[in-house]
């Protein structure tokens, strides 16, 4: 049942005014007003094209957008896309709603999965207001899996320059492969499609106010999905383009990863401990595309900031790490800019015992996220200069070989877990 006092009563009003929908595309936004336009125009056009004859609505959750952004999502007319030989049979309807003063991307979700609740669709998808690249047919890539052929979970995959997205193919994605037996490129993304079904069991879990406070909502996600034997596949989109507002901060972006994949292993626990190897998701078009133009990256930098941190946090170091692994780090530390590596294995060791260390919240579990920057900057650097010159094919190799010592080491995870409770 949807928590409608978590809903305005003006929103539940503009719900009641749209009724039951085949669609429901969920637009979170904030302060977006640079790209949000053309991001509705596109999905309208998306849903004129593939979905003409379905009953379709875009809900937009706002988070205190000062810019106008969410009267210019119900402002956006369709009447543009009929100009364009475009016709649809039906109405798609715009409504937006305010759920909070600030942003938060759990609060964001947990409204359209409300709305969604409510007005059972067969079909959602969610959409980024910052997708610069998207193009209409990803809207059927999302939604057709789920609308046709029952899917409850369709990930996207795209296409990545070697460097971009480091965090997810040095961590996310082979832990995540590793331990849930699911090969998922992109667990974590703005963009997926998913069921009514799945939409309301995450709805139910009441996990919207955690101690990591909604932070990865999306993977979260993703994880119930497999947790919950639903039934995931994956949909090539193309091109993996966001507008620049800012460089990427590090800790957000681990906590957002990180820390939400390590707070789900103590609930999933009975899901994950059993699994062992991994197998493909079904996958309709590409698994991954390898750019491989000039992309200037600092790694003297990297490894400057890995040494510092290395030197700082030794104290914390010791609480989370075992001393063979703490020593092991300190020495490759002492080694010169063309000697330095950060070997797979090590690097594996390392986050299977920052996840044991997590679970044991052996210090504050923010704090052990944090320790977590520096180390990934030194395996950073290690990743920047094995694939410096390496083809598409040797960067895919290289992450695989990465993916199977994950899967290799599972048991190193398993027997620090045992031995903390």
């Amino acid at each position: 049942m949807a928590e409608e006092s978590y809903l305005t009563d003006d929103f539940l009003r503009q719900l009641m005014n749209v009724g039951e929908v085949d669609i429901l595309i969920g637009l979170p936004t904030h302060n977006n007003v640079k790209t949000v336009g053309s991001v509705v125009h596109t999905i309208q056009s998306g849903i004129l094209r593939g979905f003409p004859r379905e009953r379709a609505v875009i809900i937009n959750a706002d988070g205190g957008s000062r810019d106008g952004t969410p009267e210019l999502v119900t402002g956006v007319s369709i009447d543009d896309m009929r100009a364009s030989n475009l016709h649809a049979l039906r109405t798609l309807h715009s409504i937006s709603t305010k759920y909070a003063s600030s942003p938060r991307p759990a609060d964001a979700f947990r409204t359209i999965l409300a709305a969604a609740e409510l007005l059972r669709p067969k079909a959602c998808v969610v959409m980024s207001p910052e997708s610069a690249n998207i193009e209409p047919e990803w809207l059927s890539k999302l939604l057709r899996p789920i609308f046709d052929d029952g899917f409850d979970l369709v990930t996207p995959t795209y296409r990545r320059h070697k460097f971009e997205g480091l965090l997810i193919t040095n961590l996310l994605y082979p832990m995540t492969r590793a331990l849930y037996g699911l090969r998922i490129r992109e667990a974590y993304s703005p963009e997926f499609g998913f069921s009514g079904r799945l939409g309301s069991q995450f709805l139910g879990q009441n996990a919207w106010n955690d101690e990591t406070e909604g932070a990865g909502v999306e993977l979260r996600f993703t994880l119930a999905a497999i947790a919950g034997k639903y039934r995931i596949c994956q949909s090539f989109l193309g091109d993996k383009d966001r507008v620049e507002r800012h460089a990427v901060d590090l800790v957000p972006a681990l906590r957002q990863t990180a820390g939400a994949l390590f707070s789900a292993l103590e609930p999933d626990f009975p899901v994950w401990s059993v699994v062992t190897g991994s197998q493909p998701a079904p996958t309709t078009g590409s698994d991954q595309e390898v750019l491989l133009e000039t992309l200037r990256v600092n790694r003297k930098r990297l490894r400057e900031m890995f040494l510092a941190g290395i030197a700082e946090l030794e104290s914390v170091f010791q609480s989370i790490l075992s001393p063979s692994t703490l020593a092991e780090l300190q020495r490759i530390a002492h080694l010169g800019e063309e000697e330095f590596r950060y070997p797979a294995e090590l690097w594996v060791r390392t986050i299977y015992e920052f996840a044991a260390s997590y679970q044991k919240s052996v210090i504050s579990r923010d704090h052990i996220v944090q320790a977590l920057a520096p180390l990934f900057r030194g395996r950073m650097f290690t990743f920047l200069t094995e694939n410096r010159n390496a083809s598409a094919v040797g960067v895919e190799k290289n992450i695989e070989d990465l993916c199977l010592e994950f899967e290799r080491l599972k048991p190193h995870l398993l027997e620090l877990w045992k031995s903390r409770e």
